[in-house]
């Protein structure tokens, strides 16, 4: 790796940590400010109280970009584990699904085997998915469908997230897995500086797997995911991503997309 490379990812380890600590701070002050009981009588409160939820989940979940990134950038072999994968995709997206619907977006998973043994890191696995969730919740309008599909063809399991949004410019394509490295390419507030699919590229890598795009402007973008098919005897990952910190782990994997409304005390019952 590069000299600046390595001096940007050391940077991104450090401004994630110093996030977390005042973002701790901040999480405390807000909770004392407008408890849990008190948000349950208040509607008032509850929903000023969830704009303040929307804004930690948010920079928490950079945050864990930022620390995951800067992991994976030191090149550490990851210990592979034996999952069912349609087990593992299946949840991850019957998770999504509800908050899909404050979207008013449809998920749909399918897979033509009923279950499907290979080796990959979960916890990394299930962050890549969740970003690619993600990117399909912003750029899709309301009405639009999500669709995730798991195959396997000859000797590569295939995962892809296919979405019916706005899609991107064929000139972004190129860049499209590091454009924090071109700030002219960078999607307008709250779209983000592109860190996740950085990331996310960075995931199949260290599982010796590839990461496309495909994408017509008008028509919506389809993710792949290329995966050896492979299993092992089994080990716990020496990489380990703790990107709930005791949180919703899917309000927080998706809440770069979603609503205010999401956040509401009552939504999270």
């Amino acid at each position: 790796m590069e000299t600046s490379q390595m001096q940007l990812e050391t940077f991104f380890s450090s401004v994630a940590s110093q996030m977390r600590s005042e973002l701790g701070s901040l999480h405390l002050a807000a909770a004392r400010l407008a408890p849990a009981g008190r948000r349950e009588e208040d509607t008032a409160l509850d929903q000023t109280a969830s704009l303040l939820d929307q804004s930690y989940y948010r920079l928490l979940r950079l945050a864990n970009i930022l620390s995951a990134a800067s992991a994976l950038a030191e090149n550490r072999p990851i210990a592979l584990q034996n999952q069912d994968l349609v087990e593992l995709v299946g949840d991850i997206c019957r998770r999504a699904e509800g908050l899909a619907a404050s979207l008013h977006l449809a998920v749909r998973f399918s897979c033509p085997m009923p279950r499907h043994i290979c080796a990959v890191e979960p916890q990394l696995l299930e962050q890549l998915i969740f970003h690619l969730l993600s990117n399909a919740f912003k750029f899709t309008p309301a009405g639009g469908n999500v669709a995730v599909e798991l195959q396997v063809q000859k000797s590569r399991v295939l995962l892809s997230v296919t979405d019916t949004g706005q899609g991107i410019p064929p000139e972004h394509l190129a860049t499209l897995f590091d454009r924090y490295h071109h700030p002219e390419r960078q999607d307008p507030v709250p779209h983000g500086m592109g860190l996740g699919l950085s990331l996310c590229r960075r995931i199949a890598e260290s599982h010796g797997g590839m990461l496309m795009a495909e994408s017509l402007p008008g028509k919506g973008s389809r993710f792949t995911l290329s995966l050896p098919d492979r299993q092992v005897e089994g080990g716990v990952s020496d990489v380990s991503f703790d990107y709930a910190g005791g949180f919703n782990k899917t309000l927080l994997a998706l809440a770069d997309a979603l609503p205010s409304q999401a956040f509401l005390i009552r939504s999270q019952d």
